[in-house]
């Protein structure tokens, strides 16, 4: 693990030197705001495990599956990606498409699908992009 993490950050600094580096392709700018967005996300992964494997072990699948728009407040591409793909590590629920402004999501659950449109999520990523 230490020769990966030597290797990335010798490939960044090359990267850097040759100025082959943008904003949105090496979102490094992110960086201190994650530290509190990757940690509270592993927790909603956690979370969403386990009401995924409660609804797996039930002898009747409380499921009700749902597809809806939930609204991306994100600024930059980044930022909308990060948004996107935090809801699709969240077991139970998919990003199916990336829209201006939106983005269209299925759930497993209802519960699921709430807990996107209360826009916590949302608010998150926007704070960690520095928009909020």
């Amino acid at each position: 693990m230490t020769l990966g993490a030597v290797s990335c950050l010798l490939v960044a600094w090359i990267a850097h030197r040759m100025e082959v580096i943008d904003h949105e392709g090496f979102p490094i700018h992110l960086g201190p705001k994650a530290l509190t967005y990757w940690p509270w996300l592993i927790w909603e992964i956690v979370k969403a495990n386990i009401d995924v494997a409660l609804i797996i072990i039930k002898p009747k699948l409380d499921i009700s599956p749902v597809m809806f728009r939930s609204e991306a407040s994100q600024k930059t591409e980044v930022g909308v990606v990060t948004y996107a793909n935090s809801i699709t590590l969240t077991p139970g629920t998919i990003t199916v498409a990336v829209n201006d402004g939106s983005v269209d999501v299925h759930s497993l659950t209802r519960g699921a699908a709430e807990e996107v449109m209360s826009g916590r999520m949302d608010k998150r990523v926007c704070q960690m992009e520095g928009d909020s």
